[in-house]
């Protein structure tokens, strides 16, 4: 089994700043890109941003310049700094990880159970 576990979010004010984390555990042979997503009361859930295991990073344009992804391959973790916190930035956060469990096996998508951030203004 494979688990991605976050945390972090919580409750606050306009302007501030939270730190997400996750965790992936579990079978694990190679970990491709990770990524967060987000999804608010009423919406799809939407791309954030996602990092590859080289480092590569996309955003999307509505977190560029206020949220950093990074990684640590070592440990299988990746985390989402976010600054310059906006209300429509409350959502339910999600942890990606593109897996292989085993060599030559297929990659698949691993979701986290999510973690509420909360945005007041």
């Amino acid at each position: 089994q494979v688990q991605l576990v976050e945390s972090g979010g919580g409750l606050v004010q306009a302007g501030g700043s939270l730190r997400l984390s996750c965790a992936a555990s579990g079978s694990i042979f190679r970990i491709n890109a990770m990524g967060w997503y987000r999804q608010a009361p009423g919406k799809q859930r939407e791309l954030v941003a996602t990092i590859t295991s080289g480092g590569s990073t996309n955003y999307a344009d509505f977190v560029k310049g206020r949220f950093t992804i990074s990684r640590d391959n070592a440990k299988n973790t990746v985390s989402l700094a976010m600054n310059s916190l906006k209300p429509e930035d409350t959502a339910v956060y999600y942890c990606n990880g593109q897996i292989v469990r085993a060599f030559g096996s297929s990659v698949f998508s691993y979701w986290g159970q999510g973690t509420q951030v909360t945005v007041s203004s």
